[in-house]
């Protein structure tokens, strides 16, 4: 046996901000020290900050330039990168396998691989849930990862110069955009395509009313940011309306069609673009897998130690995982701060697991929420626990709110970039800022 088949295996599927920040510790504080063997599995090759993809979606962020290689972060965090769809798990063996992996015209250039773990932690995230809703499958798009993203930013540019171009009237809902769900992605979603239309038409594509574009956030719920304080939700919706954003809460769609969402009230709001963002599930493959509990969104039931509950080998955390939250009857909520803490208690986990020493059990803490409407302001609330307070909450917005929410991305690249790159990343964009586009046109 090599001394490298000797070490603890630790193998991370998923490279999402939870899954990304996790390997990059674990590889920093075990790998590099040759003390056990850190591995991580995604099915793609570069990582984008997931909060950034209605930027993309919109065009006021270029993919291409915030785009990191999860092989050039291994390397420069001491832990090894594998490409693969995870599609199976034999608990038996403690083993994963990945699907081959295809190139775009469907050949085959990675084999099905197996790979054998000491300790196994999902990371998955999540996906949009379509609640089986007749005709969102077919008709709507959707936010999940960054090429989703870059078609829904294609798609949306191909209206505008459709319309732009056209001889004949628009039809009544070519430049309508219709977004289903007010949590935080469809809100700050619709801000960012606001200020998208606006940069088009002042670019040059003037052949229609800038007027006739209208944008319109479907919720359920009686109020946008349904999870959040009603606090938030009011200075949200407010700014919103400011923007001429159409919030149609309390409509649940019934259907989506070729024409626009037929909700239970309005009747056939149209639109030849849906956006999806109504709510989530974990990926299906995990529905089930290899026996383990899961709960009817597809999460991996967690112990509070983020052990699933059927395999003590098995760790699961962030949105994919059910993980019960202390003092309630209810889960940990499907948010980033939840998912970056779980990860700072599983470095201590695994070394505790190789040192055959009890492991602790995670407490979620609530410091608060930011939501981000493009340029035209922040807002957001700060939880007592993160200001030295007891209880309650303080309400910020503007310049304040603005930086907070940016130092969260800051964070996150300090986690998997250290702080000399990030340092001169940020002072490049800053020299940069005034010669690159103010937003991406193709």
């Amino acid at each position: 046996m090599t001394e490298q088949e000797d070490l603890h295996k630790v193998v991370i599927v998923g490279g999402g901000a939870g899954g990304l920040e996790l390997a990059a510790k674990l590889g920093n504080k075990l790998g590099k020290k040759k003390r056990a063997d850190i591995k991580l599995i995604d099915c793609t090759l570069t990582h984008l900050w997931k909060p950034l993809l209605h930027e993309v979606a919109a065009g006021t962020l270029n993919s291409y330039e915030d785009e990191l290689s999860y092989l050039a972060l291994a390397y420069k965090n001491h832990f090894t990168f594998r490409l693969g769809r995870v599609d199976s798990l034999n608990r038996e063996k403690q083993e994963i396998s990945t699907e081959p992996t295809l190139d775009n015209e469907g050949n085959e250039y990675i084999p099905r691989r197996t790979f054998q773990y000491d300790t196994l932690i999902f990371a998955v995230g999540s996906t949009t849930n379509d609640f089986g809703i007749k005709g969102v499958k077919e008709h709507c798009m959707f936010l999940d990862d960054r090429d989703q993203a870059d078609t829904f930013h294609q798609y949306f540019f191909r209206n505008a110069y459709s319309a732009h171009a056209q001889q004949t009237p628009l039809r009544e809902g070519q430049l309508k955009i219709a977004i289903a769900g007010a949590g935080a992605t469809g809100v700050e979603l619709s801000a960012e395509l606001h200020e998208a239309i606006n940069h088009i038409y002042e670019f040059g594509l003037d052949g229609f009313d800038v007027n006739e574009v209208s944008i319109s956030i479907i919720e359920a719920a009686d109020r946008v940011l349904p999870a959040l304080p009603p606090a938030l939700s009011e200075k949200t919706a407010n700014a919103l309306e400011k923007i001429n954003v159409v919030l149609l809460t309390g409509h649940r769609v019934l259907e989506a069609t070729k024409e626009g969402f037929v909700t239970d009230k309005g009747g056939l709001i149209p639109s030849e673009m849906k956006v999806w963002a109504a709510g989530i599930k974990a990926p299906d493959f995990l529905e089930n897998i290899e026996g383990l509990e899961t709960n009817q969104i597809n999460q991996l039931v967690v112990k509070p130690t983020l052990q699933t509950t059927r395999d003590e080998n098995v760790f699961a955390f962030g949105d994919c995982a059910a993980c019960p939250m202390e003092g309630t009857d209810e889960t940990v909520p499907p948010r980033a701060q939840a998912a970056h803490q779980q990860a700072t208690m599983l470095i201590k986990t695994v070394i505790n697991r190789m040192n055959k020493q009890p492991l602790p059990d995670y407490t979620y803490v609530d410091y608060g929420s930011l939501i981000n409407l493009s340029r035209y302001t922040t807002v957001g609330n700060m939880m007592g626990n993160l200001l030295g307070k007891k209880a309650g909450s303080i309400l910020i917005e503007g310049i304040i709110a603005r930086f907070v929410y940016m130092s969260l991305y800051k964070m996150h690249q300090l986690a998997i970039q250290g702080f000399i790159r990030v340092g001169l990343t940020t002072i490049a964009n800053i020299l940069t800022q005034k010669t690159k586009p103010r937003m991406k046109l193709h």
